[in-house]
């Protein structure tokens, strides 16, 4: 029973934004379509845009899009399903230091002595 309730409220975290998304849209859209709609008409004489609910539609859209869109990106980097530039930066492991009387063969050092 547990599982259940918590599966029913992480289907309602992705439904409640989903609907926001929705119901922003729709308020753009109407307030486009009325724009547009008194242009057409001949009583108005200058038809005025309905700013405010535009823009609460467009902040409802943008918030409801951008929760599901974080949420699924977050998940698919989680199952490493993105591609490179979206995963996270790894830093690479410091180089080791050669020490300084590490002899590669490729060198020969000489010293006074060795010279005939």
């Amino acid at each position: 029973m547990k599982l259940l309730i918590q599966r029913l409220i992480a289907i309602l975290l992705l439904v409640i934004p989903g609907i926001a998304a929705a119901y922003g849209f729709l308020l753009m859209k109407d307030a486009v379509y009325d724009y547009f709609a008194k242009i057409g008409d001949i009583d108005v004489v200058s038809p005025d845009f309905s700013w405010g609910m535009f823009i609460g539609g467009a902040i409802l859209f943008l918030i409801g899009i951008g929760f599901i869109g974080g949420w699924i990106f977050f998940r698919d980097r989680k199952h490493n399903y993105l591609s490179p530039r979206f995963r996270p930066k790894v830093p690479r492991p410091p180089r080791p230091q050669k020490s300084p009387q590490a002899n590669d063969g490729n060198s020969q050092e000489h010293s006074s002595s060795d010279r005939p």
